[in-house]
């Protein structure tokens, strides 16, 4: 079982952002981070989970925290509704960040995941590191381990 606590930052939205990760598997740990100068919360809360998601190379199962319901609900319910309306919210908008979310629907794919939506800055302890993560990568180009 492999436990992943994820979270976005942004400094002004759209703004300089980061986002980061904190990969639990049995004993071992492993923090990741990154960032891009001009972005969007949201789009640095898709980036958590697709950067855990490519750092595992196993096939256990998996659970993913994160404090956002936009990326929760976005992959477990949204996803399937917006490709049936040609990638358009109920609103008939263009889904934003759809980049990122056929980049994250690949991934989901490959694993079986269970999504656990968490309330951020609530003391939860990975959920408050995920969020220091993701703070180190605000505006940073890229990623780091």
């Amino acid at each position: 079982m492999i436990n992943i606590y994820t979270d976005g930052a942004c400094k002004g939205n759209p703004g300089p952002g980061g986002w980061g990760a904190l990969i639990i598997s049995n004993d071992s740990k492993n923090e990741i981070f990154g960032g891009e100068a001009n972005t969007t919360n949201n789009r640095m809360e898709i980036l958590a989970v697709i950067m855990a998601l490519k750092a595992i190379n196993t096939n256990n199962e998996i659970t993913v925290f994160t404090d956002s319901t936009y990326v929760q609900k976005g992959i477990s319910e949204w996803i399937s509704k917006w490709k049936i309306n040609g990638w358009r919210t109920s609103n008939k908008k263009e889904v934003k960040n759809k980049d990122l979310w056929l980049q994250l629907e690949v991934l989901t794919a490959k694993f079986k995941i269970n999504w656990v939506w968490v309330k951020g800055h609530s003391g939860h302890l990975e959920n408050d590191r995920a969020d220091y993560l993701a703070n180190l990568g605000v505006g940073m180009e890229g990623s780091s381990s």
